[in-house]
């Protein structure tokens, strides 16, 4: 494959073709549905798909199948079936998302959500990073691979409009393309990142999730703190006692044996070296309040923290009037949202089995206890790279970013690995992105480091090619 024509081509489409159609789709307000119920009336989402879809249907990818798939009653979902150029018989999944978290307010002045604006090389907007780029790249990949005089297996581009609340759809919708899409060798998924935009960053786990609502009730009704505080047990009280069957308040170490793993040897490796090559990128980008500290001093440790340890954030709470409503009243209930993140080969039913069995056995005062909106999914953990996949990543930090790639142990979910992981268990991963550290997903002033885009979508053409040699 000619190298220098590979590098051509791929910057060529991300000035010419990728920027202009991407800030297009930073212009919709696709908002996924968990925050958007009324997202099929609203048209949002069918927008950011017929989008993407029309952008497709100009490229030139001899053989290639467009299709809108909706299946009754969920998010559409959007099939990109590329025929292979090398005979192999395998298939190549790449995935993406077109949903994007809510706007949120507060961007910085001349910035916006749904306003795509390109300033000293980035594109700022929301979904620009996250993940509205991936379905671009995959295909500027296998464009690119084309003109350089490579060759690729079937590909096949996967973006899925409910990413952002879960994925609640893509179980259904991978079960009913699973005749379709054949042997799965190598699947890439872009909607990732690393500690700096200096190199290619590999993610090796990701964190499984659960989240439950706990409600403490302790009366019908509110009364009088005066006439009944010393008699009635403090709904706050009580569930304050419940949290502490749940977590150490005082060093944040969660105290349920079903949440815990051993991590095992070769990702504490991994996460040793990824510190040395980018010392600070776990605290720095942090917005901390002045005279705030993180949790440990140790920088193998947070990231361990972050990558294969449980935590308990309080993410939600109910029954507690703004400070400016709340008069002397003995509230009767209180309500806590508890988001757990989970080790990547952590039991998320197990965990959330204990916490039910940990917040309603005897209860402190036989207070009510109700559990609503409980959610889990599973965790990660890839398997190891194949001796094809190693040295073509080795290439790539040689030639593409001059720095040796590193893995990252992500903190974050994408329920859809684990799925794939248990549908293709032969296959090799590929789990990369652009998300920086600083790259504000989910929070305003989301923004697409560009010139690292065209990085990685180089790296994996690479992959692409080599994977026909495996």
């Amino acid at each position: 494959m000619d190298r220098s024509a590979l590098t051509r081509t791929v910057r060529g489409l991300w000035d010419d073709d990728i920027l202009p159609s991407l800030s297009d789709l930073v212009a919709l307000p696709a908002v996924s549905p968990a925050f958007d119920p009324a997202w099929a009336e609203h048209g949002h989402l069918a927008a950011a798909v017929e989008h993407v879809r029309a952008w497709l249907a100009t490229r030139d990818l001899p053989g290639v199948a467009i299709e809108v798939v909706r299946l009754p009653g969920r998010t559409p979902l959007l099939l990109v079936d590329v025929p292979a150029t090398a005979a192999t018989g395998d298939t190549v999944l790449l995935y993406g998302h077109l949903d994007k978290q809510p706007p949120v307010a507060n961007w910085s002045e001349g910035l916006g959500p749904w306003t795509p604006v390109v300033r000293d090389g980035r594109l700022y907007g929301r979904g620009a990073a996250d993940d509205g780029y991936s379905g671009y790249a995959a295909v500027a990949a296998v464009e690119a691979v084309r003109a350089a005089g490579g060759e690729h297996a079937r590909c096949v581009v996967l973006l899925e409009t409910g990413e952002e609340s879960g994925s609640p759809d893509l179980p259904a919708y991978l079960e009913h393309l699973r005749p379709r899409l054949g042997e799965v060798s190598l699947v890439v998924c872009l909607d990732s990142g690393g500690s700096d935009y200096d190199r290619m960053w590999l993610t090796t786990s990701l964190r499984g999730l659960a989240q439950v609502t706990m409600t403490v009730r302790v009366l019908g009704s509110g009364l009088h703190s005066g006439m009944s505080s010393g008699i009635v047990p403090s709904s706050f009280r009580v569930a304050r006692q419940l949290l502490d069957r749940l977590e150490d308040s005082a060093t944040g170490e969660l105290l349920v044996p079903e949440m815990h793993v051993e991590v095992p040897a070769n990702r504490l490796a991994e996460v040793r070296a990824a510190v040395a090559s980018a010392p600070g990128a776990l605290t720095d980008p942090v917005p901390w309040a002045p005279g705030v500290r993180p949790v440990a001093d140790d920088e193998v440790e947070l990231a361990l923290n972050a990558g294969w340890r449980p935590t308990l954030s309080v993410t939600g709470a109910d029954g507690l009037p703004a400070p400016d409503d709340a008069g002397n009243v003995l509230r009767p209930f209180t309500t806590l949202v508890l988001s757990f993140r989970l080790p990547p080969t952590a039991d998320a039913a197990a965990a959330v089995e204990a916490v039910r069995r940990l917040v309603t056995t005897d209860v402190p005062y036989g207070a009510v206890v109700e559990l609503s909106r409980v959610e889990h999914a599973d965790g990660w953990n890839a398997p190891d790279l194949a001796p094809w996949l190693r040295a073509t990543l080795d290439r790539v930090g040689e030639e593409v970013f001059g720095a040796p790639w590193r893995t990252v142990s992500l903190g974050g979910s994408i329920p859809f690995m684990s799925l794939l992981h248990e549908a293709y268990p032969d296959a090799q991963f590929l789990v990369t992105g652009v998300v920086g550290p600083d790259s504000n997903c989910h929070v305003p002033d989301e923004w697409l480091h560009l010139a690292h885009a065209a990085r990685v979508t180089e790296a994996v053409a690479l992959v692409l090619d080599a994977h026909t040699r495996k």
